[in-house]
């Protein structure tokens, strides 16, 4: 008894040139990718001011509390 059985060539088909192109999307911004990857710039820091004010700011050497107005040094 033989249990095997040919499987037939497959064509190629015709219709892959015919097939409709997927519209052209814009590339995003570099900005855009490098926030989705996680690489947005880090300029800013979270500052928490001895008043219990918390705020972000640019990273600097000495930062003044928007609420209080004393310095916050690194």
């Amino acid at each position: 008894m033989h249990l095997t059985a040919r499987i037939p060539k497959r064509r190629p088909s015709r219709s892959r040139s015919r097939r409709a192109q997927p519209p052209a999307q814009h590339a995003p911004s570099s900005a855009t990718r490098d926030a989705r990857r996680g690489l947005a710039s880090q300029d800013k820091a979270l500052y928490a001011c001895m008043c219990g004010y918390a705020f972000t700011a640019a990273v600097t050497t000495s930062v003044g509390c928007p609420h209080c107005g004393s310095e916050q040094a690194w």
